[in-house]
């Protein structure tokens, strides 16, 4: 186990190098750049711009700008932000909560309801249940999430009044049942997408289970109905489940930036197209390397939680 580990630490450190150079490779070839809002000014000569550039240390080749990234962020500096001169680290974490609040609260439900879903369409396959979940799987992943959004927002908000348009509290409020009432919407919409596929996952890998021999044992025996759903087949289906918890962290991550988008969740997929449109490239590398380590943290943790309740795999 410890070598398995060791070995994966080894592949991410890998991985996040890779990442960086990219992302820095990408962001540093784009069209405009950091300069480009200091040219808009009105007045701005072209020998002040190259002493700020200068300044930033923009003049100096790009293969150096990089190690020289690359150094200060082993050692814990990630940079200043050109917008408002802040730590990265310090920008980042002040939006850091919201959007792991969301993620977190869209995971359980996309988890507990997909579940759900997937094993009783399982268990009824070919019924109205299941075919009516099938079409719902359908239009859910063939419709994208800012529109179920703008419409949630509409219907909701606009029409009933029922839940805020957006924001994560309300200023002067700030009590627990306020942040619930900001929290529903973002999550219900980033959570449905999710829904459908942990729906369809889950409903293949309870129709596998239900097959095998321990299955017919086990009603053989004479145990009830219940015992039988609960101790064999739920267990056994929810293990290649938690691999595509994992797996579903990068896609999640992406449908949170659309989400914070459309109802201003003040998260980090908001920050980043905020930085991203000011051209604050510290604050868009810091973001794309948080991003990176947590979709690797969790594929790490869900490969271990499988080894964990799973006798049969063995990580060496």
């Amino acid at each position: 186990m410890l070598r398995y580990i060791l070995s994966r630490l080894g592949q991410s450190l890998i991985l996040l190098l890779i990442v960086s150079f990219i992302g820095f490779a990408v962001l540093t070839l784009a069209p405009g750049g950091p300069l480009s809002q200091f040219a808009l000014s009105p007045g701005m000569t072209q020998e002040q711009i190259d002493k700020i550039a200068a300044q930033m240390g923009l003049d100096r080749p790009v293969w150096i700008q990089y190690f020289d990234w690359l150094r200060h962020l082993v050692v814990g500096d990630w940079g200043t932000s050109y917008r408002d001169g802040q730590s990265v680290l310090h920008v980042i974490g002040s939006h850091l909560f919201a959007t792991l609040l969301l993620m977190g609260t869209a995971t359980v439900i996309s988890v507990t309801l997909g579940s759900s879903i997937g094993i009783y369409s399982a268990l009824k396959r070919g019924g109205t249940f299941d075919y009516a979940m099938t079409v719902f799987a359908m239009v859910a992943l063939s419709i994208p999430t800012f529109w179920f959004g703008l419409i949630a927002i509409y219907v909701f908000s606009l029409n009933l009044g029922w839940l805020p348009a957006g924001n994560m509290y309300t200023v002067g409020d700030g009590s627990l049942i306020d942040y619930l009432r900001h929290l529903i919407m973002p999550a219900m919409v980033l959570a449905l997408v999710d829904v459908a596929i942990w729906s369809r996952y889950m409903r293949t890998s309870t129709l596998n289970v239900v097959k095998q021999d321990f299955v017919r044992t086990a009603k053989a025996k004479g145990l009830t109905r219940r015992r039988v759903l609960l101790k064999h087949i739920v267990g056994n289906s929810l293990v290649p489940m938690i691999t595509l918890a994992g797996l579903q962290l990068p896609m999640v991550l992406g449908g949170a930036l659309v989400t914070e988008t459309v109802f201003t969740w003040p998260g980090m997929g908001r920050l980043f197209l905020d930085s991203l449109g000011y051209s604050d490239y510290p604050v868009v590398m810091g973001l794309l390397m948080a991003s990176a380590m947590l979709v690797l943290i969790g594929n790490l943790l869900a490969d271990l939680t499988v080894a964990l309740i799973d006798p049969r795999i063995r990580l060496d």
